[in-house]
């Protein structure tokens, strides 16, 4: 009665450990798996021989006779020497036969508790590495793929494992890893066959897929505690797009500003990575620093413009904004920027894109690929991150700006520029400007307290750190519009800046949008109002090539102004989002001083199983 209780205990618990199995649904590849091996039928019977020995061993039965096989044996030859009539010679017949014999060795060997096999001496030639030489692999088959690529090896033509992804089938298994070779897929041979022919092997296969597996040399495994590795994409990737990929369904596509964790950068050109928030999911492969940096070097360059005839050079110098009632008869006090550079005469445009060219030919210019970045958990007593809004002229930072400050004046607030001009009769002091002597402002040049500043007419211009620390004292966000060459010196822990980077569409869009828009220029000596050219729009987007060749590693974000509308409401959603969340990723080099990104250049293609 005991061993039945027993029995019905250790069913109890397979049944639920069973349908524990069906209830997870965080890490259903693991339990689909633990749930059709304890389906099988060989489990079953194992508990079956379980209670049977349990039975066996609560008896303690001793045995009568520990040597049955040489009894029988001594017997026989005794019934071989004598005449005992019939049923002697039926007992020889019976003590003779192999099923007999084997029963009564059987019979010894439990009796005399040997149930050991004996095994050979191992030779001393053999090597501990050769006991694995073979081993057979079962992975269940899902939906996903099994989280591996192959490759054939050059040298001997067999089909290898090129890498394996952190948190896939393959991975979590623990039984496949980077070398080991494949002999055979569900008993189907690999032998002499391409990668690409074993991949409809795994497709048509369901369930359960059987590998032969030779393992290769085998690597340390990485800690478990090394340091997480986060970085912000400066492109967009789409790997449906991208023919050099080893597998499109084992790829990681992600936009420009994504915020990606690199778990593994064993393979030079293609690291593993995952969307942050994502860690526990399966890494994709993503284009390495190495390999994106040397594409972007073979692109060709984008033919110039039509050669425009070149005029007289004109004398650079930064032109004061007019007030933007003259443009749309609302006033706002404060909202003008320190100064803006003259537009450049066409000579000075034409050598700026010819230092441009010359610098994509050589790749002076480094390519925007990742920044390694570090979260930074805000504080309730924080001050809002500053926001700088960069971009070509005429491309809508002022009116996105203006926008902004109008839409919500309680959030959003502009510096206070400095100038060494009169007070005119309509404006305010610390309102419109801070009026200063010229030698109060030499003195913060020197100080080194404006982030930018010019000369206009004699009279200076310039944007103070203490304005922009005013603004942000005051809880509001300050918006900063300064040249890009200019953000270094806000880009510090103490600021924390998001820059906005504002860019213009293709020339065929601001054909149709901006006919008929105006803007300020400086012609003549004067401030004028007029529509844009056809050089306008050439100059404006070459400078936002410029602007993002060369400081695109600083944009946070970027955004296409086509219609002035949609991208108000496309930066106004950025910034809501960036102010309330609770986590803002930062330049690692504000804490570390140097960066754990290696520098390579090699590696392999391979495919996907």
């Amino acid at each position: 009665m005991l061993s039945r209780t027993e029995h019905r205990g250790v069913c109890q618990l397979l049944s639920s450990v069973m349908s524990g199995t069906e209830s997870h649904t965080d890490r259903e590849e693991d339990y689909k798996f633990l749930h059709s091996m304890l389906m099988e039928k060989k489990v079953h019977l194992l508990f079956k021989i379980h209670e049977r020995l349990k039975r066996f061993e609560r008896r303690s039965p001793i045995p009568v006779q520990e040597h049955a096989a040489s009894l029988a044996s001594d017997l026989a030859e005794k019934l071989i020497d004598k005449d005992w009539g019939d049923d002697a010679k039926e007992l020889f017949s019976i003590l003779s036969k192999p099923h007999f014999q084997s029963l009564l060795h059987v019979h010894d060997a439990v009796a005399q508790r040997d149930y050991e096999p004996a095994l050979p001496p191992t030779p001393d030639d053999v090597l501990e590495e050769d006991e694995d030489s073979v081993k057979i692999v079962s992975l269940v088959k899902t939906k996903e793929p099994l989280g591996a690529t192959i490759k054939k090896d050059k040298s001997t033509g067999a089909i290898v494992v090129a890498r394996i992804l952190r948190g896939g089938a393959a991975d979590k298994s623990g039984l496949i890893h980077e070398g080991d070779e494949l002999k055979e897929v569900n008993g189907v041979s690999l032998e002499d066959r391409k990668p690409k022919e074993v991949l409809p092997l795994l497709a048509q296969a369901e369930g359960k897929i059987k590998f032969i597996i030779i393992p290769g040399d085998s690597k340390e495994d990485i800690s478990s505690d090394e340091t997480k590795l986060f970085v912000r994409a400066l492109f967009d990737y789409d790997p449906k797009e991208d023919p050099t990929v080893p597998c499109k369904d084992v790829a990681l596509a992600f936009k420009r500003g994504d915020i990606l964790q690199i778990v593994s950068m064993e393979d030079d050109t293609w690291w593993q990575a995952c969307h942050h928030g994502n860690s526990s999911s399966r890494a994709g492969l993503v284009p390495s620093k190495q390999l994106h940096e040397r594409r972007v070097a073979l692109q060709r360059p984008r033919p110039l413009f039509k050669p425009r005839p070149v005029e007289t050079p004109d004398e650079r110098e930064a032109t004061e904004d007019v007030d933007y009632g003259a443009l749309t008869g609302i006033h706002i006090a404060g909202l003008r920027r320190s100064f803006r550079l003259g537009r450049k005469s066409s000579r000075t445009k034409e050598a700026a894109r010819c230092q441009r060219r010359r610098a994509e030919v050589h790749g002076t210019i480094p390519p925007p690929t990742y920044v390694e970045v570090i979260p930074y958990h805000r504080k309730p007593k924080d001050t809002h991150c500053l926001v700088v809004l960069v971009g070509p002229g005429g491309v809508g930072v002022s009116e996105l700006k203006r926008r902004l400050v109008i839409s919500d004046p309680d959030r959003y607030g502009v510096s206070v520029p400095y100038t060494t001009r009169e007070k005119r009769r309509q404006e305010k002091e610390g309102v419109d400007y801070h009026f200063v002597t010229v030698h109060e402002f030499e003195e913060q040049i020197l100080n080194h307290r404006f982030v930018e500043y010019g000369c206009y007419r004699g009279h200076f211009y310039g944007t103070s750190l203490d304005s922009v620390l005013t603004v942000m004292a005051e809880g509001k966000v300050c918006l900063l519009d300064v040249h890009p060459s200019k953000i270094k010196h806000v880009y510090t822990p103490e600021f924390k800046p998001h820059v906005v980077f504002v860019k213009p569409p293709c020339i065929e869009e601001l054909r149709l949008t901006r006919r008929r828009a105006k803007f300020v220029c400086d012609e003549e000596g004067g401030n004028q109002v007029r529509i844009f050219s056809e050089e306008d729009f050439e100059d404006m987007i070459d400078l936002a090539e410029i602007m993002e060749s060369q400081y695109g590693h600083l944009f946070h974000k970027v955004i296409v102004n086509g219609d002035i509308a949609m991208a108000f409401r496309e930066l106004k959603a950025n910034l809501e989002k960036i102010q309330e969340a609770e986590v803002q990723w930062v330049p690692a080099e504000w804490i570390c001083s140097t960066s754990t990104i290696p520098q390579r250049s090699s590696g392999y293609l391979s495919d996907c199983i």
